[in-house]
């Protein structure tokens, strides 16, 4: 009984960690090439949804996400596309196999995406403030 109290106490106290990460703030970064320093949110959804495909310079826009299965990338499924995690997936999938887009590059890492940013002219992506990388303002703010 004692065991199986401790590993309801280890479960619960992921969880709760799980449903932190979800909650904390999202910053969009950036390559220093395409991407002005600051978007409206509208701007920054049509992007995200793959509606727009080049910057105002021509570069062409690549989206960098984290995978739908980690806390920011459930963050940014909810906050930013409105939809579940399952949702975010059929979307690119339909888009994809439409014709209709490419999909954005998915990662298991913030370390990962921040890199993949950093050497992508036109990239763009999601994650979590405090996390490194030329941050982008939207509608005033370096958060959402």
């Amino acid at each position: 009984m004692r065991t199986l109290s401790y590993i309801f106490f280890i479960v619960l106290f992921f969880q709760a960690n799980i449903l932190k990460a979800q909650d904390a703030p999202l910053v969009i970064v950036s390559h220093t090439k395409g991407a002005p320093a600051e978007l409206k949110l509208n701007a920054l959804r049509s992007i995200l949804l793959g509606e727009r495909q080049r910057w105002p310079d021509g570069t062409k826009i690549t989206i960098a996400l984290m995978k739908t299965n980690t806390p920011t990338g459930i963050s940014t499924s909810k906050k930013i596309y409105n939809m579940s995690p399952d949702e975010l997936n059929k979307y690119w999938l339909a888009l994809v196999f439409q014709g209709k887009g490419t999909a954005p590059m998915f990662f298991n890492s913030t370390a990962e995406l921040e890199n993949y940013i950093a050497t992508t002219p036109g990239a763009i992506g999601v994650t979590m403030a405090g996390s490194g990388g030329r941050t982008l303002t939207i509608d005033g703010k370096k958060s959402l």
